[in-house]
């Protein structure tokens, strides 16, 4: 089936966060102005439709009329391994597979579970803020080794600075992004395994989120961690269907942990949580069929991706960005214009009236960015550029 994806769904009255959070989104502080004009693409939230197996899946579901409480039967776990094995040659056994409800509710809990207030937590700036959020909460401690970045704006990663952290005694535990969020980096083989061995040298646990490793660009390869080493034992990986295939709403995140032990105590912390039968139904359905629409998918999104490099080049040449390599997220560097982070805002999110994610967000590190999820029609991401490049027309 061809899908089109330039097509316009309006999604304002659909219960959508991006859409109808206006008050929400003004009082978290994330912009003073939202209206019905406001072109939101802060979050990493499709407005794309998804799959067409996935919506037959659904409807299914909804005709049998009753929702009572759901089980996982063995086609859940077989669609998990087919997926991982087919696309990464990744080998998952069934009773490595834990159901969460969703990404930051794992890490909380994994947060919690193995490591004690006081203790310290590797985590890579700049990075998704609720990686800070879990770690600050639960009354640990952040250890904060920021990625490198050159003149070129390609981020990598600080080894020295990893392994003098990761060799204190209160360090416990590395939050691993990969790819990372928001920088798009895709770790290589030779990067994993030498954040791994590191980590086993000094007992330092591995939490892996590697939730947007299906959308990478269409000439990259994604390794997950716990395929690139040999020693599995201090590693948990989260994988999830909600960012590759837009089912944010249905909370299905799957968490895979290879040792007994850990998997036992994962288990006691995050206790019982049963599924909605719609979450099953999705996780079979695009795990079994949803890979034709994933790979027109990634080649939409590679030619949005293009576009805004080229817009940029031409409307915005102060503007640096590079192409991620993976995530359909772009970090975008606006220091060449000599605005500060706050003058920056009021044209983009008051002015232009779109919201983006400041960079600050991330960490000091992101105080020259702003981040935008752009996995949307086109034609919106080009009225959404357009708009912006207008507000800064005035800076030669």
């Amino acid at each position: 089936m061809k899908y089109n994806f330039d097509e316009v769904v309006n999604r304002r009255g659909t219960y959508s966060l991006k859409w109808d959070g206006g008050k929400l989104i003004k009082e978290i502080g994330l912009t003073s102005r939202y209206d019905e004009e406001t072109i939101p693409l802060f979050t990493a939230d499709m407005d794309l439709p998804v799959p067409q197996p996935l919506i037959d899946a659904l409807h299914k579901t909804v005709d049998h009329r009753i929702f009572g409480y759901s089980v996982f039967p063995d086609e859940y776990f077989t669609a998990i391994q087919h997926w991982f094995k087919k696309r990464h040659d990744w080998d998952i056994q069934k009773e490595e597979i834990i159901y969460s409800p969703g990404t930051v509710h794992a890490l909380n809990i994994a947060v919690r579970a193995f490591t004690d207030p006081g203790d310290g937590i590797i985590i890579q700036r700049p990075v998704y803020p609720p990686f800070t959020a879990a770690i600050e909460a639960n009354h640990r401690v952040v250890q904060n080794n920021a990625l490198n970045i050159d003149s070129d704006g390609y981020y990598q990663i600080d080894f020295e600075d990893f392994e003098e952290k990761a060799k204190q005694e209160k360090t416990k535990m590395f939050i691993l992004c990969n790819p990372h969020n928001p920088t798009g980096r895709i770790f290589n083989q030779e990067e994993l395994q030498r954040l791994a061995d590191i980590c086993g040298r000094h007992n330092v646990l591995i939490v892996a989120d590697e939730i947007h490793g299906d959308l990478i660009r269409s000439n990259q390869t994604f390794i997950p961690i716990a395929k690139a080493v040999d020693n599995v034992d201090h590693i948990i990986t989260f994988t999830a269907i909600n960012k590759t295939f837009n089912v944010a709403g249905l909370h299905c995140t799957n968490v895979i942990i290879s040792n007994p032990e850990l998997r036992k105590t994962m288990n006691k912390v995050m206790g019982m949580h049963l599924p909605s039968p719609f979450t099953v139904s999705a996780l079979i359905a695009v795990y079994t069929e949803g890979e034709d629409w994933l790979e027109q998918l990634k080649e939409y999104i590679d030619g949005t991706m293009d576009w805004v490099v080229k817009f940029l080049a031409e409307k915005m040449p102060k503007v640096k960005v590079k192409i991620p390599e993976g995530t359909y997220i772009m970090w975008m560097d606006f220091s060449g214009y000599g605005l500060t982070a706050e003058e920056v805002h009021e044209r983009i999110y008051n002015k232009a009236n779109v919201i983006l994610e400041d960079g600050k967000m991330f960490g000091e590190e992101g105080l020259a960015f702003q981040r935008i999820c752009i996995p949307s029609p086109r034609p919106l991401i080009k009225e959404a550029f357009e708009r912006i490049a207008r507000e800064f027309e005035d800076i030669i």
